[in-house]
This record gives C-alpha cells, sequence and structure tokens, in this order.
C-alpha cells in the first residue's frame, strides 16, 4: 500500500485535473508524501487546491489540511 495525497477544493470537491498532482501520486512512505507537499504546498495552492488529505491505501490518515497561511 502506498500513501497518497487526495487534494480537495474548500467546499471538499476532490481535483485531479492539476498539472502538479500528477508528478506524485504514490509515495513509498508517510514521510516521503509529508516531505512533497511540504515543497510543494505553494504550487498546489496557485493551481487551486485548498487542502488535502494524506491516505495509506484507502486508509485516511488524517485530513482535510488546509494549504492556506493561518
Amino acid at each position: 500500500m502506498g500513501w497518497r495525497w487526495r487534494y480537495e477544493r474548500a467546499d471538499g470537491a476532490v481535483i485531479s485535473d492539476v498539472p502538479v498532482i500528477a508528478a506524485a501520486t504514490d509515495f513509498p512512505t508517510q514521510g516521503d508524501a509529508e516531505s512533497w507537499v511540504g515543497e510543494s504546498w505553494r504550487s498546489l495552492l496557485d493551481a487551486g487546491v485548498d487542502g488535502v488529505t494524506l491516505l495509506e491505501g484507502d486508509r485516511v490518515v488524517y485530513g482535510p489540511m488546509s494549504l492556506h497561511p493561518a
């Protein structure tokens, strides 16, 4: 089972058609997934992603987590 992010709009709608997302679909570890989103959150936000949810396989680990600065 790989780790992956679910990308969402503020209303909870899932986003799957953003180019930056295509570069990162599955990660071998939770740390790899978290590092990637930590480096990419600004690009995701600029592309219209408001929040992310971390999944291990089909299991929600945590989220949704806002990408907007506090």
